[in-house]
């Protein structure tokens, strides 16, 4: 198996030379970034407490889905950056997995500085470590000539 790391800085960004499986891939994955996204952003709760069980019924619960509203707007940026590139920039590819990869690998870090109070297990605390797994099997693969 041969990896070209230079592949995630490619010399021509507007071609990708890899396996069509890793492009349909991460367009998938960037769909799923651009529903949760729109979860957090238009939900009357920004899925805090329907979908992750945190009580917003307390003093500050406001503040809460505020917070949850305003992650949801800058994730659904960082999903149509990313697709730009995706579409304009095939040759992003590995760049754009990598980008991926690193989003639960810092939830993981964040949970470690604080963690969230919740009755049950937000879903992405609960995919944190398959998604990893399947953003850096991507990068991988988009990285092999």
């Amino acid at each position: 198996m041969n990896l070209d790391i230079n592949k995630v800085f490619p010399i021509d960004p507007s071609v990708y030379d890899g396996f069509l499986l890793v492009r349909i891939a991460t367009a998938l994955l960037l769909f799923v970034v651009v529903v949760r996204s729109c979860i957090h952003l238009f939900t009357s709760d920004g899925g805090a407490q329907r979908i992750a069980g945190i009580d917003t019924s307390v003093e500050g619960g406001k503040n809460i889905i505020a917070m949850f509203h305003q992650w949801g707007a800058i994730q659904l940026i960082l999903a149509v950056l990313l697709y730009v590139l995706f579409f304009r920039y095939p040759g992003f590819t590995p760049l754009i997995v990598l980008t991926l990869a690193s989003d639960p690998v810092m939830r993981f870090v964040a949970s470690r500085v604080l963690s969230v109070t919740s009755t049950r297990k937000p879903p992405g605390a609960a995919l944190n470590a398959p998604a990893f797994v399947v953003a850096m099997l991507l990068f991988i693969g988009s990285l092999m000539n």
